[in-house]
């Protein structure tokens, strides 16, 4: 009963703070199902159910600043969502699976960390480059049951395409499209959602409204950022050891 309860309240932490910064959390969903024993094979549609909701109201949020640029997300998602579509329907190892998730989790640990740009420094950006890049993230993020966010922001951060709370809201834009196409592929190969994906989605929910909400309007999450940080780590750590 206790360890439900915990679950449930780092549950509602986590899409806080992802949605804070314009992503679906996908990434720490894993990390916390992994944290709790869930099954393998429920980990990936349950993370982005959760994604498609966290993600579309982040987007919300920062679409309503003004700080979306839709020349920029294209190029991305045109590529990103047949690729996400596809790497759904694929099936990964167990032991594989666990040892690329905890890569993944390491960047958006360091993205929490604060690694941005800034202001001023924008480059203009180069469509090839996002077209394979976004192919190439989308495979993975269908693969593994992620959005995509969590690759796509610190790429456009460090080529300096765009500042922060533009990135936040092309990269929640890219989560939604690409965590609908990768559970589209997911439901193609067969799946299905426990129970408590209900409540789940619902606590996320609340969490990501009051991040987004929050993170749009200039909320400062330093601290807890860090804290979130060094939990995806440890994670990352048990899931390189196990």
């Amino acid at each position: 009963m206790y360890g439900e309860i915990i679950f449930y309240v780092l549950l509602l932490m986590v899409s806080f703070l992802y949605a804070s910064v314009g992503h679906g959390g996908a990434s720490g969903y894993l990390a916390l199902m992994a944290f709790f024993s869930y099954p393998v094979d429920l980990m990936r549609p349950t993370a982005l159910l959760l994604n498609i909701f966290v993600s579309a109201i982040a987007f919300w949020q920062y679409y309503r600043g003004g700080y979306l640029r839709w020349k920029l997300f294209l190029p991305f998602a045109v590529a990103s969502v047949p690729a996400a579509f596809l790497g759904g329907g694929m099936t990964l190892d167990d032991h594989i699976y666990k040892k690329v998730l905890a890569v993944l989790l390491l960047l958006p640990a360091i993205r929490l960390l604060g690694f941005g740009i800034k202001d001023g420094s924008i480059r203009e950006q180069n469509v090839f480059v996002s077209v394979m890049s976004g192919s190439a993230i989308g495979l993975i993020s269908g693969m593994i049951g992620i959005g995509g966010g969590i690759i796509l922001s610190p790429l456009i951060l460090m080529l300096h395409w765009a500042d922060m709370k533009q990135t936040a809201a092309v990269s929640a834009l890219f989560i939604f499209v690409n965590s609908i196409a990768g559970l589209s592929g997911v439901f193609a190969n067969g799946t299905d959602f426990t129970s408590s994906a209900i409540v789940m989605t619902c606590v996320a929910v609340v969490g990501g409204w009051g991040g987004s909400y929050l993170g749009a309007n200039k909320f400062n999450t330093d601290m807890l950022k860090k804290l979130l940080s060094l939990v995806l780590i440890i994670a990352a750590a048990k899931l390189f050891y196990t």
